[in-house]
């Protein structure tokens, strides 16, 4: 969840983190970028970035109120399976 609960990100085996409209259960928007299952994700604590773990050993930026990509983390050895962004949220771990 978003941290004003607003949305649901959820990701799937195929490749796609999906937005969702909690109240309605309405699909906001499909997400695409990754090349294999999308593990984890994480909101920032303002809400305005969405990270995406993936098994194809990236790590995907996301604005979650456009769908646009901020970026691309690459150069883990494997999957990456767990996020978190700092309380302040300028440091994703």
């Amino acid at each position: 969840f978003s941290p004003d609960g607003k949305t649901l990100a959820s990701g799937s085996s195929d490749k796609t983190v999906r937005l969702w409209d909690p109240a309605t259960g309405a699909l906001r928007g499909t997400l695409e970028g990754h090349s294999d299952w999308v593990n984890i994700l994480a909101f920032s604590p303002d809400g305005k970035t969405l990270a995406s773990g993936s098994s194809d050993d990236t790590v995907r930026l996301w604005d979650p109120a456009t769908g646009a990509s901020r970026g691309t983390l690459e150069g883990h050895w494997a999957s990456v399976f767990t996020l978190a962004f700092s309380p302040d949220g300028k440091t994703l771990a």
